[in-house]
């Protein structure tokens, strides 16, 4: 791990590099179990590429390479189409384990094209709305043994089912929804027994912003409308008043008149 950037904060897909850096490590007789344990425990609780430099340091694997800043992105942001999210390469984290626990995949990640996920008496939640993905189509495995397994996509990714559930539940997102041109194909296999896999799609946090900033300037709009109705509603009120006003003086003009005329007489009868 690079000290150019320790303060920086470090994503899942760090600390699951790390984490498979330490199971080679195991595997190859280079860390106990006590050790392997203590140092898998710390880098999942590790927030910064500081706190996770140490863990693999003595190790002849090599550093984990700090991503520049200025090359850090939101996926798609170039030109906000889905061809700026398909990067090709390798995924930035190949499978998912939560035995009596559980795991979570979210946020600038890559999605391999094929990501395995087992869940036992735990949760995994597998989220793709801010994700790279290495290929067009990708196939998400999940076994979920009295746990269950959540596959989050956003708007727009076709999303295809073909799991079993037995004694358990494989929900089928609705298929109908088609993907959009360029999107990825997300599909979602495997076996669930006594536990469960779903997959709902969600908006992402600009989308949601924008929703909310479209709700506000409608709000706004018929806010305006109203006042605009109130304001018509009361010229009209005037005007009616005013049209009534006017009748009443005219009335009142005419009587007065008569009046007037009907003293003159009276007035040249007496002379």
């Amino acid at each position: 791990m690079s000290d150019d950037a320790p303060e920086l904060r470090a994503s899942d897909a760090d600390r699951e590099r790390v984490a498979e850096v330490l199971r080679d490590a195991l595997a190859e007789g280079r860390l106990d179990m006590e050790e392997f344990e203590e140092r898998l425990e710390a880098t999942y609780k590790a927030r910064t590429y500081g706190d996770l430099a140490p863990i693999t340091r003595d190790l002849p694997v090599g550093e984990v390479a700090v991503p520049k800043v200025d090359m850090v992105k939101k996926p798609g942001a170039a030109d906000g189409s889905w061809a700026g999210r398909i990067v090709g390469g390798e995924g930035s984290s190949t499978w998912g384990v939560a035995v009596m626990s559980g795991f979570q995949r979210k946020g600038r990640w890559t999605v391999p094209r094929r990501f395995t996920a087992v869940a036992f008496m735990g949760g995994g939640e597998i989220d793709l709305r801010d994700a790279n993905f290495a290929d067009r189509e990708v196939v998400i495995n999940c076994v979920a043994i009295m746990g269950g397994v959540e596959v989050i996509v956003p708007p727009g990714v076709e999303v295809v089912m073909r799991g079993i559930g037995v004694m358990g539940g494989f929900d089928h997102l609705e298929e109908s929804e088609l993907g959009e041109p360029g999107a990825p194909r997300v599909i979602v296999t495997g076996f669930a027994f006594w536990g469960g896999v779903s997959a709902e799609r969600k908006l992402t946090r600009s989308q949601r912003q924008e929703l909310r900033e479209e709700r506000r300037r409608e709000k706004l709009e018929r806010r305006a409308e109203r006042r605009e109705l109130r304001g018509s509603v009361r010229d009209e009120q005037y005007e009616a008043h005013r049209r009534m006003l006017d009748e009443h003086r005219d009335m009142w003009r005419h009587g007065h008149d008569e009046r007037g005329q009907r003293r003159r007489a009276r007035e040249r009868d007496e002379d």
